[in-house]
């Protein structure tokens, strides 16, 4: 069983290999929402994300001769990046199944440490139940995410850091997919500070254990749709439903848009990459999912940081949309020289910035001698599109605002 002996026994294994991550004062996030917030920056860890420190521990409790069979695990990314770390470290044989939908940053990671990477199934669950085959069938040793008391023995040594770093706490936000970080640092905390309020976060698109704790027993998700996708687990797990259930004080889940305006705050205000797994913490606090925080000393695990650079950058451009720096504007005009000249002076004159133009004058629903002319601009807010707005109204150009 999980004990607070099992996690030092871990921190004492993982010494030498893992990270004493940062854990400092965010002064814009405290401001922004109203509690003194602390953050854990397990995206700064070796391999770029908390997962190292639990398949580290496993494969170092392993006996020579499980070792020498060499390991398989299935993963979304960042335990299958720990689990190839640590084989690499005892030189012994790991593959890693992913899910077909992997961000190639996370594959190339895997492959970066040596281990073999096999692409099966459209989710986490799929890729695992591939994964337990192809085991069985080589003889190799299964190191599962989190459905194992050493590595979550491992997870909670997360919370061995946060309790030396900040004697005093009232509240710490953990992620949650399988649950074995919570279960680790949920069974930590309990044990050496049980008046800190243990809360977890999950994505809306992957809620399976947030409604097992609800309900008191494990219930499955029929699907997962997230793009926190190192916590997009289908189906939940008994072992660690346990551990929350009687270490865990609360449980909430944040939307996709949370999650994004998450990433995007943080590397902006925080200059920090997080991926989507490791930002529902800060998101639920940017957008007042814990009221009752408010005055309180927070500490926010960011779980990790190997964030997929496409999706990052649909975020950055759609947070840039919504908070009124871009904006895109469909123009009709007529279909003469210079009228697209005298379009551009007079966004020239607005202090408009032109990223980006494309002209259409074949469309059925213009009129003939018509242009359509679709532009996207940098701007300076909310009041400096709204002055480009009603200046092309005055200047008699039929104008369409697109979202």
């Amino acid at each position: 069983m999980l004990d607070i002996n099992k996690i030092y026994e871990a921190r004492e294994r993982i010494r030498d290999v893992v990270v004493n991550t940062p854990f400092s004062y965010a002064p814009y996030l405290s401001e922004a929402s109203g509690c003194e917030v602390y953050l854990k920056k397990e995206n700064l860890q070796v391999t770029g994300a908390f997962k190292i420190r639990g398949a580290y521990n496993k494969i170092a409790s392993l006996s020579d001769e499980q070792r020498a069979s060499g390991v398989v695990a299935s993963s979304a990314g960042n335990h299958a990046q720990g689990v190839a770390f640590s084989a690499q470290k005892f030189g012994i044989k790991a593959t890693i199944v992913m899910p077909d939908s992997t961000p190639l940053t996370k594959i190339n990671g895997v492959k970066h440490y040596g281990a073999q990477v096999i692409l099966a199934g459209s989710n986490y669950d799929e890729a695992y139940a591939y994964a337990l085959k192809y085991g069985a069938e080589n003889s190799l040793v299964f190191v599962h995410p989190f459905e194992d008391d050493e590595v979550m023995a491992g997870q909670g040594t997360v919370a061995l850091e946060i309790l030396e770093q900040a004697k005093e706490l009232d509240a710490v936000l953990i992620p949650v997919g399988g649950g074995g970080l919570i279960s680790g640092m949920a069974k930590a905390f309990k044990a050496l500070n049980p008046d800190i309020q243990v809360i977890g976060v999950s994505a809306k698109g992957a809620p399976a254990l947030k409604n097992s704790y609800e309900l008191g027993r494990p219930v499955d998700s029929i699907s997962v749709r997230t793009i926190a996708d190192g916590i997009a687990v289908r189906d939940c797990s008994a072992v660690t439903l346990g551990y929350i259930m009687e270490s865990v004080d609360k449980f909430i889940t944040v939307d996709d848009e949370e999650i994004a305006s998450a990433i995007l705050y943080l590397l902006e205000r925080q200059k920090l990459v997080v991926e989507g797994a490791g930002a529902v913490g800060v998101a639920a606090l940017l957008h007042n999912e814990l009221p009752e925080l408010k005055d309180k000393k927070v500490a926010v695990v960011l779980s990790g940081g190997n964030m997929d650079v496409t999706l990052l950058s649909v975020i950055i451009e759609k947070g840039l949309i919504k908070s009124s720096r871009k904006m895109k504007l469909t123009v009709t005009l007529v279909d003469k020289p210079g009228s697209l000249m005298r379009l551009t002076e007079i966004l020239k004159e607005l202090n408009a910035n032109i990223v980006h133009i494309s002209y259409d004058r074949t469309s059925i629903s213009l009129d003939y001698g018509d242009a359509n002319v679709t532009i996207h601009l940098e701007t300076k807010g909310e009041e400096h599109q709204e002055q480009i707005i009603s200046v092309l109204q005055k200047e008699g150009y039929l104008s369409r605002y697109i979202n």
